[in-house]
C-alpha cells in the first residue's frame, strides 16, 4: 500500500497485490488489509501481517489449520519487534503509513500470504482468483475495482538480476474529506504584533456546546474514566476541552515581528482532545510567500509544487523523537515553530491581511478559517498622515507672512 501527499488533489492509495508462485491448489500473492473471496480461499500462512479472527476452519482436517477461513479477512500489520521469522520488507509498523513527503521509507507498507485457491487449474489469464471489495478500513476512503497492470519487477542479488509477479492486479483508493467527517476537526486563529486583538477561531467551527455531539471537559478539570474511551475502540469519538469552536485542533498563526528584508511567523498546534495522541502529524499552507521560506526552526518542511510556476504550498511536520508526537490535551499538547520570510518587493504587504494563510489543513483535514473581514489590521494612521500636511501648510503661511512683514 503506498500513501501519497496531503495536498495530493486525489489523495489516492494504492493496494498493488502481486501473484507471486502458483502452487498448483496454493498461491502467494504480495499485499495488503480487508476484501471478500470469491470462492472458498483460505489463508494458509502469513509474514509481515496478520488476520484479526483465524474463523471457521472446520472444513479442513489435519495436524495444522489455515491462518485464517473467514469469508471478509481483516488483515493488520505487525508491531515492531515482531519475530524474525514473521517479518516481511517493509512490514510491521503497527499500521502507521506516513506521507512520502515527510518520510519515503514509512509511505509503504507490504505483507505476503499463502492462499489456498478456490480450485485448480492453470490461473493464467484468468481473474476468478482476485478478491473483490476491498476496504482500506480508514474513514473517508473508498476503494474501486481491481484492474490488471504490467507485473511487478523486483532486485536479487545486488540488482544483477530481476524476477517479477505471475500477475499483478492494483486497487486505487480514493479519499474524501467529506466521506470522512462530515464536521471539521480543525480551526485557526489569527494574531499579529501590529494589532493587540487575537481573532479566534470562528465560534461552533467544529460543534457547539449542548449540542449532540458537543460533549467537552471544561478548563481546569480533567475527564474522568467513565468518559474516556475503551480500549476496544478504534476510532473513539473526541472529547474536547469546552471552547467556543469545540475543535479538536486549533492552529495558531501570530505574524511576530518585521525586519527590514525579513519577517517572522510562529505557529502553534494545539491538541484540544483528551483521548487522542497524533504520531506522524502534517500541516499543509497555502500562502502567496511560501515560495521565499528562509529558515523553519523547530519543524521540518518541504514545498508542495502542485503547478511548476507556482510555489504558494507547503507542508509542515514534526522532527523525529522532538516534536513528531502531538500528544493529547494537556501541558504537552501542543507544538510549535518559528518561521522566517524574506520579504518580495513590490508584492510583500501588512495590509489587507496579506500576511496571513489563505489556506490550512491538518493530517489531510482542511480547518475552518476566520473570514477576512476579522484579519488583524494595521492601526489607523489617516489621521496622522492629513494632520501633518496641514501643519506644514501652516508654518509656510507664517513664514511667507513674516518676510512680508519685513
Amino acid at each position: 500500500m503506498d500513501g501519497y501527499d496531503s495536498l495530493d488533489p486525489d489523495a489516492n492509495i494504492t493496494i498493488t497485490w502481486d501473484l507471486m508462485l502458483d502452487n498448483g491448489n496454493t498461491y502467494d500473492p504480495g499485499w495488503k488489509l480487508s476484501w471478500t473471496w470469491k470462492g472458498d480461499e483460505a489463508i494458509w500462512d502469513m509474514w509481515g501481517a496478520e488476520a484479526t479472527k483465524q474463523g471457521n476452519c472446520s472444513r479442513f482436517r489435519g495436524q495444522f489449520l489455515p491462518h485464517c477461513c473467514d469469508k471478509q479477512p481483516v488483515i493488520v500489520d505487525l508491531m515492531p519487534g515482531a519475530r524474525y521469522n514473521k517479518q516481511f520488507s517493509n512490514c510491521c509498523k503497527g499500521g502507521l503509513l506516513s506521507s512520502m513527503t515527510q518520510n519515503p521509507s514509512m509511505s509503504a507498507a507490504a505483507f505476503r500470504m499463502n492462499v489456498n485457491k478456490a480450485s485448480a487449474g492453470n490461473i493464467n489469464g484468468d481473474s476468478s482468483f482476485m478478491p473483490m471489495n476491498f476496504n482500506l478500513g480508514l474513514p473517508g476512503y473508498t476503494c474501486g475495482d481491481p484492474f490488471q497492470v504490467p507485473p511487478t519487477m523486483f532486485k536479487e542479488d545486488g540488482s544483477r538480476r530481476w524476477t517479477q509477479a505471475l500477475e499483478t492486479w492494483n486497487v486505487t483508493c480514493i479519499y474524501s474529506q467529506f466521506q470522512a467527517s462530515p464536521a471539521p476537526k480543525c480551526c485557526v486563529s489569527f494574531s499579529a504584533f501590529y494589532n493587540s486583538t487575537i481573532v479566534p477561531c470562528p465560534q461552533c467551527s467544529c460543534n457547539c456546546q449542548g449540542l449532540s455531539g458537543g460533549k467537552c471537559v471544561k478548563s481546569g478539570e480533567t475527564p474522568s474514566l467513565l468518559e474516556q474511551p475503551h480500549a476496544n475502540e478504534e476510532d473513539p469519538q473526541p472529547l474536547v476541552r469546552c471552547s467556543p469552536h469545540m475543535c479538536p485542533i486549533q492552529v495558531h498563526w501570530h505574524v511576530k515581528n518585521s525586519y527590514r528584508e525579513y519577517w517572522r511567523v510562529k505557529v502553534t498546534i494545539t491538541n484540544l482532545n483528551f483521548v487522542k495522541n497524533y504520531s506522524m502529524w502534517n500541516l499543509v499552507v497555502l500562502h502567496p510567500n511560501l515560495g521565499n521560506v528562509t529558515q523553519v526552526f523547530s519543524f521540518n518542511y518541504h514545498p508542495l509544487n502542485s503547478y511548476a510556476y507556482i510555489n504558494d504550498t507547503g507542508m509542515f511536520w514534526g522532527i523525529q523523537y522532538y516534536n513528531d508526537m502531538l500528544q493529547q490535551s494537556g501541558p504537552s499538547g501542543n507544538v510549535q515553530t518559528e518561521m522566517l520570510l524574506h520579504k518580495v518587493p513590490r508584492i510583500f504587504s501588512f495590509r489587507e491581511g496579506w500576511t496571513f494563510p489563505r489556506r490550512i489543513s491538518f493530517n489531510g483535514d482542511e480547518c475552518v478559517m476566520p473570514p477576512p473581514d476579522q484579519y488583524p489590521r494595521l492601526p489607523n494612521t489617516a489621521h496622522t498622515r492629513s494632520a501633518t500636511p496641514t501643519l506644514s501648510i501652516l508654518s509656510f503661511s507664517l513664514l511667507l507672512l513674516l518676510i512680508v512683514v519685513l
